[in-house]
Parts: structure tokens; sequence; C-alpha cells
């Protein structure tokens, strides 16, 4: 409905209730501050987004490593190796880099998006997760305009959502509407 201020008021009160009834390293409580960050983004307030995408992370990553002292028994690797390389923490990663893309900070969004990316690449995860890195990628390098690169962030993103998702789903229609703004924006540009 737009109202983004009463969204709050709401997000409020159920975070208060989470804040009472879980563990502070519980992951409704990151998924929380994941609501904060939206709302706050439609605000166009990135200041807070990227709070409440810091908070999310903090808690996440206490959660990880909460469970990895299990893992660890298990396991014979170093906390630091499966921390840093756990699937959840690439969408986070490229979330924080998208933020930064909004605030006009291209090379902190870069670098978040590799750091995302690198887990993406290298570890199982949700293929769509990094697809929206590439897209995020993408946007990044458009408004940076290296539309070259920009195109190849696309490219693969679509590709993916082509693959995993109905041709009629509306995430590939916001993907075709950012391709256009790439095509607008190269204005005399000729694509090979």
């Amino acid at each position: 409905m737009g109202e983004y201020s009463k969204a709050l008021e709401y997000y409020e009160k159920a975070n208060n209730i989470y804040e009472i009834s879980l563990p502070p390293t519980h992951p409704d409580l990151a998924g929380s501050y994941l609501c904060f960050a939206g709302c706050y983004e439609k605000m166009r307030d990135y200041t807070a987004v990227l709070t409440a995408l810091q908070s999310a992370y903090k808690i996440q990553q206490k959660h990880f490593k909460k469970a990895l002292s299990y893992f660890e028994k298990c396991l014979a690797i170093g906390r630091k190796a499966l921390l840093e390389k756990h699937p959840h923490l690439g969408i986070r990663y490229s979330n924080i880099g998208d933020v930064h893309r909004l605030m006009g900070d291209y090379e902190r969004a870069l670098a978040f998006h590799q750091k995302a990316l690198n887990i993406q690449e290298n570890v199982k995860c949700n293929p769509l997760e990094r697809a929206t890195t590439y897209m995020n990628l993408g946007e990044t390098y458009r408004e940076m305009k290296d539309y070259t690169t920009a195109l190849t962030y696309y490219q693969k993103g679509l590709k993916i959502h082509e693959e995993k998702l109905p041709k009629t789903h509306p995430d590939l229609s916001v993907i075709y509407h950012n391709m256009s703004k790439l095509y607008f924006s190269t204005q005399n540009i000729v694509w090979q």
C-alpha cells in the first residue's frame, strides 16, 4: 500500500516480540532486520538500509558460529573457513553491495558483490541468489557506464532466471526492464 511508516511501526512491534522471545542468534530475528531493510529501501533511506542489513548479518554470523561447534567436531576444518564460505552469506554480501551502489559508492559495492560471487560460484547455493548478484553487478556497472561489463552480468543473471523460472515470472520482467535501461543508456553504442 506504500504506507512505509505504518509498516515500520508493525515491523518494530514484531521485532520487539522476537527480541524478547527468541535467542539473540535466531534466524527469524535476522529476518526481521531484513524486513526493516526492505522498508527503508522503499523510503530511500539507504543509511538505515545498510544499518538493518548489517544487523541481520551480525545475527547470521553469530548463528553460524554457534552452529559451527557441531561441525567442528564432525569435520576437521577451521571455523573461519566454514563461516566465510557459508552460502547464506553470499546473498547478504550482495544486498549490502547493492545498498552501497544505491549510495553511489561503486567501489565498495563491487567489493561486496565480488565477495558474494566468491561464495556463490564456489559453494553449492541457490542459483537464483547467484543470479541476483549477477544482476546487482550488472546494475552497478551500468551506473558506472561500463556497459559491456554490465551486459555480461545481465546476461548471466537472465540465463539462470530463464532456466529456473516460468516464462511469466515477474522477476523476468524486472530483468528485461534493467536490460532495456542498459540499451537505452548506451544510445549510440553498437552491440555485436
